[in-house]
């Protein structure tokens, strides 16, 4: 007989186990690389398309190819395809915190019933435009906050919460400095 599988807030609890111990034994595994390509299309439409990632010592194709469309509203000069890039920034920062609060839930045993949470920044378009170098061209705040609906107390519940915070990695991205490289090159058979 095939012993029953432990599934809290659907998380497959001993899978998740499994993993931390083969990490434990190989911290090399740990080692992940995930990659998005983008194309422009017109004005600020483009579309990012994600395929593949590297983990778990091996190149991984993801069941299907995500297109993702990243776009202005009209009021900046988009035709609102899409979220816009700052948009997106904060909608992985929720599915991040998101999932770290889950799985660091499900890892205690803890069940959750429900959560959603809401997600704001403050952004200033001086700095984007270039009107004023003091202003930043990113988010000067983000604001986030989480309901949740679990059998825990209050305290718990604020220690998932902070454990979430320190442990998700879209949070650190958008926490502390990240070296960034850029690089160009001219495509073939350009109209010049």
């Amino acid at each position: 007989m095939k012993p029953t599988t432990k599934t809290i807030n659907g998380v497959d609890v001993d899978s998740l186990k499994e993993t931390i111990g083969a990490i434990r034994k190989d911290p090399e595994m740990a080692k992940c690389k995930f990659r998005v390509s983008n194309h422009w299309i017109k004005g600020a439409h483009n579309q990012a398309t994600v395929e593949d990632f590297y983990g778990a010592h091996q190149e991984i194709s993801h069941k299907d190819h995500f297109k993702v469309e990243i776009d202005e509203p009209p009021i900046l000069l988009g035709e609102d395809f899409g979220p816009n890039p700052t948009e997106h920034v904060l909608a992985a920062l929720s599915g991040c915190l998101t999932t770290s609060l889950i799985y660091h839930a499900a890892a205690q045993g803890i069940e959750i019933e429900e959560v959603e949470s809401e997600f704001e920044g403050d952004l200033d378009l001086r700095g984007f435009l270039g009107l004023d170098e003091n202003v930043r061209n990113g988010y000067q705040d983000i604001r986030v906050k989480f309901r949740v609906k679990a059998d825990a107390s209050r305290e718990e519940i604020d220690r998932l919460i902070e454990l979430a915070k320190a442990r998700s990695p879209v949070f650190d991205i958008v926490s502390n400095p990240v070296k960034v490289t850029v690089t160009g090159e001219k495509m073939r058979g350009s109209m010049h």
